[in-house]
């Protein structure tokens, strides 16, 4: 299996692979499956629970998945884990393996694991994909953070979609929501890894097209107009592929 990030100068094949550590061998699973969703190419190992199946964590089912990972071509193996021992546990087999293309990420167990897989979808090293578990993180952390501003919600910008600003000499185009469910989490794992496959960096209603939890904290329903724009040596093309796959209804039409 390969993954490649197509178009733009220095852009290198690179497949990273993800270990999901949890207590639980259904949670660890679940969280798979889910992200296995917005990224199908990529190499994803449940390592939960204990080896005779109870609720726990075992460093031999961890470094089995991690070893499987490797087995199976990818350059890196980045290990996500839920809480307390799960992380120790993750941690342990990273030093005990001492190989720099393992390591472990932090951050939010279910976020951090769909950012990272749609990371790697799109090519990312393993320091790609760490920091999209991390920014996803950092994320959901500013949702639940009381001190941030509330004075505007998702839903109320979106009755003015026109006021957002593109930056100057960016590249823009009006865009409708067509498909019936709006922008959900697969269509919004779709544009993530089509914005990150383009040598530009691409917005959507100002907010970075390649992360999919600022795409799906838009709350962007059908019949909305949003705004595309983009800069760099790629700009037309990235705008003309996101405004095509918005017209197309991501398939869903």
């Amino acid at each position: 299996m390969s993954l490649r990030r197509p178009g733009g100068p220095g852009r290198t094949e690179s497949t990273t692979g993800l270990v999901l550590v949890s207590h639980s061998a259904l949670l660890a699973a679940g969280v798979v499956e889910l992200a296995a969703q917005m990224a199908p190419d990529v190499v994803l190992r449940p390592a939960g629970g204990t080896d005779d199946a109870r609720l726990g964590t075992s460093f031999d089912v961890v470094e089995r998945a991690v070893a499987a990972e490797l087995d199976a071509g990818c350059d890196g193996v980045v290990i996500l884990a839920d809480i307390g021992s799960a992380r120790m546990t993750a941690e342990s087999v990273v030093e005990a393996l001492e190989d720099s293309r393992v390591v472990l990420a932090g951050g939010a167990f279910v976020e951090g694991a769909v950012a990272a897989a749609v990371a790697a979808q799109t090519g990312g090293s393993v320091r790609d994909v760490v920091a999209a578990a991390a920014a996803a993180t950092r994320q959901v952390q500013d949702e639940l953070d009381p001190e941030q501003p509330r004075g505007v919600t998702c839903s109320d910008a979106s009755h003015d979609r026109a006021a957002v600003p593109t930056a100057s000499g960016a590249v823009s185009r009006r865009v409708r929501v067509t498909n019936p469910q709006g922008l959900h989490a697969r269509p919004a794992a779709t544009l993530a890894q089509l914005a990150a496959s383009f040598d530009a960096e691409v917005t959507i209603d100002g907010v970075d097209a390649g992360s999919l939890l600022s795409l799906m904290g838009l709350g962007l329903t059908q019949g909305l107009e949003v705004t595309l724009a983009a800069t760099g040596p790629e700009a037309h093309e990235a705008i003309d592929a996101v405004a095509h796959t918005f017209e197309s209804g991501f398939g869903e039409l």
